[in-house]
């Protein structure tokens, strides 16, 4: 048995004081306060199970209700993201052609941009006020399809763009020589290949239309209800604590198997590209411009068109249009629900973003650095990391509101606006660390190795070696924590203060106001908002173009 002096003994002992840091920080702000809310609703006062209790609310024809509208809103969110998403991931990137890295960032902006926003951008569109109000889609399944397809495409077209991108041409090419055709060739070469990565994509997909918040509440409205609303309307307009807790049992189980089928995916990916990093791409030729261009027209519809509807609403006044809406933000607000000024509740969400990301961003490293060698621990870390992906914002933001008010190791949180920040940086620390770890382990031991056989100690081989290759990729992490912190609105909407609104929160108060007033100060904050994380995003994909990642 090693020493406790002995080198790997240091190195063991060195991993696990590193894991205590995000080990903690999930305990205290995400494990503690999902057990404690899950135990009000499933635990009687016994301390035993609530059989009896939880039975009853299975047993109501509601509870079947919202699991059946969620199954359906997702299986038809995934469908639409695959049909659009397929042919978008081979135009941008199986091929090569002039303004082609333009489109990549545009079509990636649905995806960091908030969950109120898309749905104030679809309300614009498809309201009874809205451009296409005379279709009759005001809450309807099909609009809330259509916006799950809007924010969800981007998933489809990075994930399975990426393997396509990666394919060797030469398999086909061997195909043909032996007399297939090009549809028995991408049948039986191309289609296999890239199954692994479709089925990535749709798990991931999945997951994210069945924990979809902010889209649902907004257009779905009274008709249509899925579990995470169910979950949000028990709450706070009913006090069920335990329906609310056996809501989010149910949809743990089966978001729990989205994830499974999501990692299955992802092993069976890499293992496809392992070994396998070229690049397959070619020059775009004349044949396929009406591909191209009926591509492009079709996602130009989706995702343009409901943002200029909400551009168009943000600037439609009782008299016409105008900038009457922008000028509303920076005043004090008379007759709406806000106890602040619009720009008031722009500065706190600019704040707690900036602090929640460099909360994210450095837990993310740390697990980065400590998943850089895949090993059994390194996987529990990763599971563990992942688990905020699988669960309720809504039930993580009432936990913690439930749990943390009370002194916490000194610190008394109660009221404190540090809440939302710490419970924005849950959300967004398992994409900061999907971001990072590819990086971390792509960097080659060997650099480590001889870096310490020259006698660099091990904090040193980590400033010289790994931290000069995962800078610019940190930088990337940063800016999607901070998009992603910024529109949070599931767990913020439970723990914003009143007086400390942030933009999300806003919009979605202002948008359950009747008034032209409060409906287009909606739309108009719906737009800044937007703009703001557009920005984010913009900047962030520059910078994932020069390193060379992808999602």
């Amino acid at each position: 048995m090693p020493s406790p002096g002995h080198p790997a003994t240091r190195r063991h002992l060195t991993w696990w004081a590193l894991a205590a840091v995000p080990v903690g920080f999930l305990a205290l702000f995400f494990v503690w306060p999902l057990t404690a809310m899950v135990g009000r609703g499933l635990v009687d006062a016994d301390g035993g199970l609530d059989l009896a209790g939880t039975a009853a609310v299975l047993g109501e024809a509601r509870t079947w209700t919202v699991v059946r509208s969620t199954l359906t809103l997702a299986l038809l969110g995934t469908a639409g993201s695959l049909a659009l998403g397929l042919p978008a991931a081979y135009v941008l990137y199986r091929l090569r052609w002039r303004g082609q890295q333009v489109v990549r960032a545009l079509v990636a902006v649905p995806f960091v941009l908030p969950t109120v926003v898309v749905a104030a951008a679809f309300t614009a569109l498809l309201g009874s006020q809205g451009i296409g109000g005379g279709l009759g889609l005001d809450q309807s399944v099909l609009a809330i399809v259509l916006a799950l397809v809007f924010f969800n495409v981007t998933v489809v077209v990075r994930i399975v763009g990426a393997t396509w991108a990666g394919l060797d041409p030469a398999a086909v090419a061997a195909a043909r020589t032996l007399g297939a055709s090009p549809r028995r060739a991408f049948r039986h070469v191309t289609v296999p290949s890239l199954l692994p990565a479709v089925g990535s994509a749709a798990a991931v997909v999945f997951l994210f239309c069945s924990t979809a918040f902010g889209v649902v509440l907004v257009l779905g409205g009274t008709r249509i209800r899925t579990v995470e609303t169910e979950i949000y309307l028990q709450v706070n307009q009913f006090l069920d604590l335990r329906a609310a807790a056996v809501l989010s049992v149910v949809q743990m189980a089966f978001v729990a198997l989205a994830l499974g089928a999501a990692a299955w995916a992802r092993r069976r990916r890499e293992r496809t590209q392992a070994g396998h990093r070229i690049d397959g791409s070619r020059v775009a030729t004349r044949a396929d411009a009406p591909l191209i261009l009926t591509t492009l027209a079709t996602l130009a519809l989706l995702l343009a068109t409901p943002m200029l509807a909400l551009v168009e609403r943000s600037l439609r006044t009782s008299s016409g249009h105008g900038f009457d809406h922008y000028v509303a933000l920076l005043e004090q607000p008379q007759r709406t629900v806000l106890a602040v000024p619009i720009w008031q509740a722009g500065v706190n969400s600019l704040l707690t973003a900036t602090v929640a990301a460099a909360i994210a961003s450095t837990l993310g490293l740390i697990v980065a650095h400590l998943m850089a060698h895949p090993s059994r621990r390194s996987a529990l870390l990763d599971t563990l990391v992942m688990l905020p992906l699988g669960v309720s914002a809504v039930m993580v933001g009432l936990g913690m509101l439930l749990t943390l008010n009370r002194d916490v190791v000194g610190v008394d949180l109660r009221g404190s606006w540090w809440l939302v920040p710490i419970a924005q940086a849950v959300v967004a620390l398992p994409l900061v660390v999907r971001t990072l770890v590819p990086s971390a382990r792509a960097i080659a031991p060997s650099l480590r190795h001889a870096a310490a056989t020259l006698g660099a100690s091990p904090a040193r081989v980590w400033r010289t070696v790994d931290w000069p290759l995962l800078r610019r990729p940190f930088g990337l992490a940063v800016g999607f924590a901070f998009a992603i912190s910024l529109g949070e609105f599931g767990a913020t909407s439970f723990l914003a203060r009143p007086d400390r609104p942030t933009l999300p929160t806003a919009i979605f108060r202002l948008l359950g106001r009747p008034g032209i007033e409060n409906v287009g100060m909606a739309f108009a904050t719906a737009v800044v908002l937007a703009m703001l994380t557009a920005g984010v995003m913009m900047a962030s994909e520059r910078m994932r173009t020069r390193v060379g990642a992808d999602l």
